[in-house]
């Protein structure tokens, strides 16, 4: 492909540091990689921050900047062979001994990564093969395994502020020979912005099909030529901007609403766009524990599981397991009652402060907490019959406090039952 037919954001890619827009905590004059490249050292690293904000273009100008041997491969379409390989060619550069002189490999998307392909890379990252460069627009707290992560500094990205990209803007004007056919006036440029999200590739991709798709030369940029331009791509799946969020809720609420239809078509359109599986995994884990919780408690163990099943399968196996998670959440009968019950337990205790600990319920591990009665008339429940003895196990000033509410189904109605047959009147609602 000639460098014409590229797409915009392509062709404008930075060629040096010197080009490179924002970051300036990095690659300013003051900036942390900057320092690092005075030095002539690159350890490995991982770059965190959303789409669009220059971490694979960063990643490619210190291989430029250090004269480095330089492999890329992405964590979507590879996989521990491919791992493997690279690191393989690396080993014949030289540079094993000489840390300047080190290969780079930069790894996009490493959060999509499994355990047992990050297990592949720490043997070279440790003996120095590579100089690691991850990216990723997960914290990498939760998607990189420990001992990775240990050998890596950790850089984050800010997103781009608007200046910064309306700059961009100004500067695709200035610079690309394609759009210097045009006479273009940017006359409004919030849609451009909105439809972005931030991501500094989506909107000079965008801006280039809103100019292009004008015959005229002289082209009169709005709000309203972009939404007519691009109103075929608001189903995309922005997975770090508003339908992120979003969509991920419509998930949870089809969920909550028992429609397992709905429910797996948000679940693909997250698949579909590229969303992190283990996000989607966790915010089942909640699902199955703030609206179904003691309805049906295997939920719970089932949410767990799948979280733990994507984390070892990784992408694109993982989404029958999710499709079969969710599925069984949205067809489960629901309860909130836990849910409710630590949030109205919370609000007790802002209100009410650290109230004391009844004595009969302290440890006594010492004589003195022994004199002072510390655990006294303690009634153990085993010793009596049923395993129990109505004794009060909330502070004084908020004795008789409901704050659990059983469900109305069928489990939960047992629970309602054997608290009011062994309170009384205490659990009698």
């Amino acid at each position: 492909m000639s460098n014409l037919q590229q797409p915009l954001a392509e062709r404008l890619r930075p060629k040096t540091l010197a080009e490179y827009r924002s970051q300036e905590h990095l690659v300013g004059p003051q900036g942390t990689l900057t320092k690092v490249l005075a030095a002539g050292l690159v350890p490995s690293m991982i770059f965190w921050g959303p789409p669009g904000t220059g971490k694979t273009t960063l990643a490619m100008l210190l291989a430029n900047a250090t004269a480095r041997p330089f492999y890329s491969l992405s964590a979507i379409n590879s996989g521990v062979k491919d791992v493997r390989a690279v690191i393989k060619k690396a080993e014949g550069n030289q540079g094993l001994f000489n840390p300047k002189q080190r290969p780079l490999l930069f790894i996009d998307e490493i959060h999509r990564f499994s355990k047992s392909q990050q297990d592949a890379l720490l043997g070279a990252v440790e003996k120095g093969t590579v100089s690691l460069i991850g990216a990723t627009t997960e914290n990498p707290s939760f998607e990189v395994i420990p001992a990775l992560l240990s050998r890596c500094q950790v850089y984050v990205l800010q997103p781009l502020s608007k200046e910064d990209l309306v700059g961009l803007l100004e500067n695709a004007m200035e610079k690309d020979v394609v759009l210097q056919q045009k006479t273009i006036h940017l006359k409004e440029v919030d849609a451009l912005l909105r439809f972005s999200g931030g991501d500094a590739r989506r909107l000079l991709n965008a801006f280039e099909l809103v100019v292009l798709s004008v015959e005229e030369v002289a082209v009169t940029v709005t709000n309203e030529l972009v939404h007519a331009h691009i109103q075929e791509n608001k189903a995309l799946y922005d997975k770090t901007g508003e339908q992120h969020y979003d969509i991920s809720a419509a998930l949870s609420k089809s969920i909550r609403g028992s429609d397992p239809n709905a429910a797996v078509y948000w679940l693909a359109r997250m698949i579909e766009g590229g969303e992190d599986v283990r996000f989607i995994a966790r915010r089942l884990i909640i699902a199955a524990s703030e609206d179904i919780g003691h309805a049906n408690p295997t939920a719970l163990v089932l949410a767990t599981n799948t979280f733990q099943a994507v984390s070892a399968v990784g992408f694109p196996e993982s989404r029958i397991i999710l499709s079969q998670c969710v599925t069984y959440l949205a067809s489960s009968p629901k309860s909130n009652a836990a849910y409710m019950a630590i949030n109205d337990a919370q609000r007790l205790v802002r209100k009410t402060g650290d109230l004391s600990v009844p004595m009969h319920l302290r440890n006594a591990p010492t004589a003195l907490m022994k004199q002072l009665d510390y655990g006294a008339d303690y009634k153990y429940p085993h010793s009596y019959p049923g395993n129990f003895y109505p004794q009060e196990y909330l502070p004084e000033e908020i004795r008789g406090t409901k704050l659990y509410d059983p469900g109305r189904n069928q489990r939960e109605q047992a629970h309602r039952n054997y608290l009011k047959h062994y309170w009384k009147d205490k659990y009698n609602y």
